[in-house]
């Protein structure tokens, strides 16, 4: 097993509550991700929030973003100050970019936001787009895009603005097995490229999402009650399945697949 040691709290969500009219939505989220330290490593964190669709996933993401306000609760980053919206680079389904400019354009705006790139923005832009095979297409506006190089273009968008924290809702959708492949190892790049850097995953693709995760929180109702809940969180560095190259063909790894299935 990886040795490590978890410290600070990074991201704590502490009694989150949604209610629209008298229809509960979330009931008592509670959950905290921590920095993970290992030796000779900038190792950032991979959180994998799983759930039914309808069941309030969306609405948790907008939440941690501070793009949505909970009915009662919070949500606290690691300067104890309350969430707020432009706190986290979002990337949302529809993978919205400016319609009216062009990729390369829209890629310039979000690293002229982060000062690390300051000087090095086009060699950067340029480096992402041959990362992602999007090379010649950052010419291009975006409807001339397919819904993969949409997807495509903006995570790189998000990545060049380089905050701490980074959510992405269904990133996997709509990529071929090659691409699948590359994105997924361009976010675990990610991932490690500081230790402070939080990746926060929701999507049906429960495979994928959990190979690249240190952690599994699953929302879902429980009997009886209103709302969703995390039901369980999952620590997949205790069960040595976190950092590992070919985890999905280990027996402990489809087992822990077919557990998050049957608490959905």
């Amino acid at each position: 097993m990886t040795t490590c040691i978890k410290k600070e709290i990074l991201l704590k969500a502490e009694n989150i509550n949604l209610s629209y009219d008298d229809k509960i939505i979330l009931r008592d989220i509670n959950f905290c991700i921590k920095d993970i330290v290992r030796m000779d490593v900038k190792q950032g964190q991979v959180v994998s929030l799983i759930g039914r669709s309808g069941i309030g996933k969306t609405q948790l993401f907008k939440i941690l973003s501070g793009l949505q306000k909970p009915t009662s609760g919070t949500v606290k980053l690691h300067n104890n100050q309350t969430v707020k919206a432009g706190d986290m680079g979002v990337i949302f389904q529809n993978y919205y970019l400016f319609e009216w400019r062009t990729v390369y354009y829209s890629l310039l705006l979000a690293a002229k936001q982060n000062d690390v790139l300051k000087g090095k923005e086009k060699e950067t832009i340029e480096q992402y787009a041959a990362d992602f095979n999007l090379k010649d297409e950052l010419k291009k506006y975006p409807q001339q895009l397919s819904g993969g190089q949409r997807q495509r273009a903006s995570i790189i968008q998000q990545l060049l603005k380089g905050s701490d924290f980074l959510l992405l809702d269904e990133p996997f959708s709509g990529l071929d097995v090659c691409m699948l492949d590359k994105v997924t190892n361009l976010l675990l790049q990610v991932s490690t490229s500081d230790e402070l850097k939080t990746l926060i995953i929701v999507s049906h693709d429960i495979i994928t999402s959990v190979a690249i995760s240190d952690t599994v929180l699953i929302l879902g109702s429980e009997n009886g009650k209103p709302g969703a809940t995390i039901k369980k969180e999952i620590d997949l560095i205790e069960r040595d399945l976190a950092w590992k190259k070919d985890i999905k063909q280990e027996k402990a790894f489809i087992e822990t697949v077919e557990e998050i299935k049957d608490c959905l």
